[in-house]
């Protein structure tokens, strides 16, 4: 009887704690210092790299950033931080770090048990509409990549825009 009450407790509190975990996800919005949706001109020793398409659709530009302060997590090592831009705001941060156990479980101790996919073979993290993370291994590295929400469906906002003046105009 008593097991039961102890499943029946962790049964409901599970999900409780895993919205705290995404709530910390939220409020951090991003890698160290450098914040998703935050202008391109807020982070020290970003350096415009090329411009591109996203999703094949939307201009975009990527800055790599160099600077002391994003050369560690803790005690491992980082080896490049780039940033995706739309229209001057930061939508996307990719992190890359040589291959370390302890950024998974550092990753895990801020934002709880990640959401693992067999398809794509990565590890998520989700804030509601807000803000997501993916953690991809393989032998050599890890890659990060924290990803706006807001900043993705106000690309997806602008293009019906275009696409209703376009049709406006005929």
């Amino acid at each position: 009887m008593i097991r039961f009450f102890y499943l029946l407790f962790f049964v409901f509190t599970a999900p409780i704690v895993h919205a705290q975990d995404n709530e910390e996800l939220a409020r951090r919005n991003g890698f160290k210092d450098i914040k998703l949706g935050s202008p391109v001109d807020s982070v020290k020793g970003a350096e415009f790299e090329k411009e591109f398409i996203e999703l094949k659709e939307f201009e975009a530009k990527l800055y790599s950033v160099h600077n002391p302060e994003y050369e560690k997590i803790g005690e491992a090592d980082v080896k490049s931080v780039e940033l995706k831009i739309y229209k001057g705001l930061i939508y996307e941060i990719i992190v890359i770090t040589p291959r370390d156990p302890r950024i998974m479980r550092g990753l895990e101790k801020s934002y709880g048990h990640a959401k693992y996919s067999i398809r794509t073979e990565t590890y998520s993290w989700r804030a509601k509409d807000k803000i997501g993370l993916i953690y991809k291994g393989n032998r050599k590295e890890i890659k990060l990549v924290y990803r706006s929400y807001p900043m993705v469906k106000t690309m997806y906002a602008d293009k019906k825009k275009k696409i209703e003046a376009i049709a406006d105009d005929f």
